[in-house]
């Protein structure tokens, strides 16, 4: 038994700071998350009013115009009001949720000076900004 305001020993002390960071990480996801979902609903209900009434075919694999293969495209149409771009802008917002989780704890590895952190962090987000940007096969 430890005496009162004393850490039993081999455990380490937890910062306020570090507390405060996960809270703010945890609140990224969960907003993250929930933005996404809510942008797919709006999409996929657009799609079914647009498109409900038409018979699915599948025997011919029909892909997605060059305007929905990036980024700007899908934000651009997704203005436009096209709902498969809202669909698929959900789906970027969900898939760039995690990617914000690794920035933001970039920045806080910056804040707290974790030289070991910031060197691993700053690779996965380089590999991250990669695959995102060049990285289509």
């Amino acid at each position: 038994m430890t005496a009162p305001g004393k850490q039993p020993p081999g455990t380490a002390v937890r910062d306020r700071r570090d507390e405060q960071i996960e809270l703010v990480i945890g609140r990224l996801l969960q907003w993250g998350v929930l933005a996404a979902a809510i942008v797919v609903v709006i999409g996929g209900l657009l799609l079914l009013a647009q498109y409900g009434h038409l018979p699915a075919n599948f025997r011919q694999f029909n892909g997605e115009d060059a305007a929905l293969r990036s980024v700007g495209g899908i934000i651009r149409a997704a203005r436009s009001g096209d709902s498969r771009a809202i669909v698929q802008l959900g789906l970027v917002l969900l898939i760039a949720t995690p990617a914000a989780r690794v920035a933001l704890t970039l920045g806080a590895f910056i804040i707290q000076r974790d030289r070991l952190y910031m060197l691993t962090t700053t690779i996965v987000v380089a590999l991250l900004l990669y695959g995102l940007i060049w990285g289509r096969a």
